[in-house]
């Protein structure tokens, strides 16, 4: 589910292709004057695993066929951070279930971890439900401090309500999720949400079904994270339409949250944020990007882009003019 608007100049996005190994995906691109071209994509494997750690000399740019001189185009990779927003909402069951349990300082001690991990690359915001109606915050997106000093509150936490409103708070995490990228300044949006449980929904507040629109619906990836004999592996699977990490054993909660937290990270590191001057000054020209890996696996990505007006005095590292209409969900 993606909605990309033309910068200026832009015209149709051509075809990718993935070629000896690697697959360059295209999530957006800009062109503005003097002569700025700016590409964010991703990079993954032939088998989709994600491709970290490339830097401005791994990848060649072609116009029209020909090389472009690295001194001509001063090339870099900017911070993806002036362009995109990726956001990581984590829910967190605190219902009577597990406050009751004696395993509250295993779960703090593996969220906080995943949220060192994941902030390191996101945003991440941390809201507990149990069987009350509403989400619980204990970290906003951007806390002082970070998301994993806040997690600390987890530790003092009393249910309202010692049912698991499971349904109605993967439903209001996708609502509160929504509303924190829609008021992102950054242009390209992305988000993930995480939900761990150590049940079912017994409150009944919301109906399986309903909840089950609201995934589906989610323009993000989502990942569920189920610990416990209780859980209902079937509907947790269902949630976790990107990743799911079942185990039965309540000591395993540290290693499901480190899974999910290796995947979020794999995945932000995979982005990409190209930057160039072209030496084109009029006319419309072929754009090829081709990313080499250190061990020599490659691929292309192929776009067109209009140089009129183009001229000198380019800045590489000037911000790019992306514009998006709404979040992005990246497959």
């Amino acid at each position: 589910m993606r909605t990309l608007t033309p910068a200026v100049h832009l015209l149709t996005l051509t075809a990718l292709s993935a070629c000896g190994g690697l697959h360059l995906d295209l999530i957006n691109h800009s062109v503005k004057k003097p002569s700025n071209v700016a590409v964010y994509f991703t990079v993954d494997r032939s088998n989709g695993d994600p491709v970290p750690g490339l830097t401005a000399d791994h990848f060649r740019i072609f116009e029209d066929g020909q090389p472009v001189s690295v001194l001509e185009s001063k090339q870099v990779i900017l911070n993806p951070e002036v362009a995109a927003a990726h956001y990581t909402l984590l829910l967190v069951d605190m219902s009577g279930s597990v406050t009751q349990s004696g395993q509250v300082p295993a779960l703090q001690s593996a969220a906080q971890a995943f949220t060192t991990r994941v902030e390191k690359y996101q945003k991440v915001g941390v809201y507990a439900f149990d069987g009350s109606p509403n989400l619980t915050a204990i970290a906003g997106f951007g806390s002082a401090g970070g998301a994993s000093h806040a997690v600390s509150a987890l530790s003092g936490y009393h249910p309202r309500d010692p049912s698991t409103n499971l349904h109605g708070a993967v439903a209001q995490g996708v609502q509160t999720l929504e509303h924190a990228l829609n008021s992102a300044q950054q242009p390209l949006k992305f988000g993930t949400l995480v939900v761990f449980t150590d049940g079912t929904d017994h409150a009944g507040r919301v109906t399986r079904d309903d909840m089950m629109k609201a995934v589906d619906e989610a323009p993000f990836d989502i990942f569920a994270i189920g610990v416990g004999a209780e859980i209902d592996a079937h509907e947790l699977r269902a949630i976790g339409r990107t990743g799911t990490v079942i185990e039965s054993n309540p000591q395993a909660v540290q290693q499901a949250f480190e899974q999910i937290a290796a995947r979020i990270e794999g995945y932000s590191r995979r982005y990409y944020l190209l930057s160039y001057c072209s030496p084109a000054r009029a006319g419309e020209h072929q754009l090829e990007i081709e990313a080499v890996a250190p061990d020599g696996a490659t691929g292309r990505l192929y776009d067109r882009f209009n140089a009129a007006g183009f001229g000198p005095q380019c800045d590489p590292n000037a911000p790019p003019a992306f514009s998006l209409t709404r979040p992005v969900r990246k497959k």
